[in-house]
């Protein structure tokens, strides 16, 4: 029944969420909109007790340069658990990638102006509530605006998970070896998506999106339950990566001539789920015609083939079994694939049955921060 429900927002002029007691710092006038943001505080958006999810979160900084959007951290926690299940730069986490500020919206999330940041994914909890922002950067932070919208309830059923976000980085990853989206975690849950940024390695040429998504479930180990065919397919596109804003999938920026690609995937329609374990990864796999590749590796660079598209003829595995080189002149030509290694990051989302991960804590904010000179940002 309906009065089993409450409504509740949280904000600067309510900050318990307490019934009859919004907007009382001015005698029911505006007077406490917005706060400042000092270098090195932590904002506490929501503390509650109690049974509830929330559902819909709004924010607004004043300063919003892709320094301060990796400089600042979000982090959520359940049930007064000790480790948050949410940690992660405020851009990255609402779809602003790389601190890149557009007006896009999709089914998660939404900037309607390029100015705000948004978010509406259910996030139930059982026991406690807490919503926490910080400013790990040096500088000020003149305005914070927000609202968190929850609904309280007298309970959950057995089934309900918590809401979980992951991010990490890494500036260059290894020959070979997959980035990790979301790093293994254990327990019964359902994988929803990613925003992923890339940096292109400025030593490399061609293609970097020939890499193919995996999805490690209930005990796999060595290969994976699902595999996809290429970075570009994952998100719905095809032949290369342009700018498009879908409600499950996009790519919100594709800018080559700064190496710069930033994208989301969310697996509303086609949910995964497991059972004990996820591991979710992306292969670093590039691509382009073998005498690029070729003269790549007489440069020394540090890159991989892996296969040669020989057209009608399928693919000329290089890794598999035949042991020829790219160099063998017995080999067609064609687009080449390649490991190669470039700057990745990711914020993985998730429901899991346990409101703490066991993930590893998030990067200093130096190592968020390095690359993304604000000058290089700017449209």
């Amino acid at each position: 029944k309906g009065e089993k429900f409450q409504t509740r927002w949280s904000s600067f002029e309510n900050p318990a969420a307490e019934k009859g007691r919004g907007g009382m710092s001015n005698k029911g006038a505006k007077g406490h909109a917005f706060e400042t943001f000092s270098a090195g505080e932590t904002k506490t958006l929501l503390d509650i007790q109690g049974c509830g999810t929330v559902h819909r979160i709004w924010m607004t900084i004043s300063k919003r340069d892709p320094v301060s959007l990796r400089s600042v951290r979000i982090e959520m926690f359940w049930d007064n658990s000790a480790t948050p299940a949410v940690s992660a730069p405020l851009g990255d986490f609402f779809c602003d990638i790389h601190g890149h500020m557009l007006a896009f919206e999709n089914e998660l999330f939404s900037n309607p102006e390029g100015r705000s940041f948004n978010c509406s994914i259910p996030m139930p909890f059982r026991t406690a509530a807490k919503i926490t922002v910080t400013n790990d950067s040096d500088q000020d932070i003149s305005h914070i605006f927000y609202d968190v919208n929850f609904i309280l309830c007298e309970s959950h059923e057995n089934d309900v998970l918590y809401f979980h976000a992951y991010w990490s980085r890494e500036h260059r990853t290894t020959i070979a070896q997959d980035f990790e989206i979301l790093p293994s975690v254990k327990g019964s849950g359902r994988f929803i998506g990613t925003h992923i940024g890339v940096i292109t390695n400025p030593g490399n040429v061609g293609w970097w999106g020939e890499g193919e998504f995996k999805a490690y479930l209930d005990g796999d180990s060595e290969h994976p339950t699902l595999a996809g065919t290429g970075t570009e397919d994952y998100i719905g596109t095809a032949w290369g990566q342009g700018v498009y804003n879908h409600t499950y999938q996009g790519c919100l920026i594709a800018d080559g001539e700064k190496g710069m690609f930033g994208f989301y995937r969310y697996h509303i329609n086609d949910p995964i789920y497991f059972h004990s374990d996820c591991r979710i990864t992306m292969q670093q796999i590039g691509g382009t015609g073998k005498k690029e590749v070729l003269e790549q590796l007489q440069k020394g660079a540090s890159i991989k083939p892996v296969s040669i598209d020989a057209g009608e003829k399928g693919f000329i595995r290089l890794l598999e079994g035949d042991g020829k080189r790219l160099d063998d002149a017995s080999l067609p030509d064609g687009w080449t694939n390649f490991y190669r290694r470039d700057d990745w990051s990711a914020t993985a989302f998730f429901y899991l049955d346990s409101p703490e991960n066991g993930l590893p804590k998030i990067a200093t904010v130096k190592d968020r921060i390095a690359g993304l000179e604000e000058k290089e940002m700017q449209k």
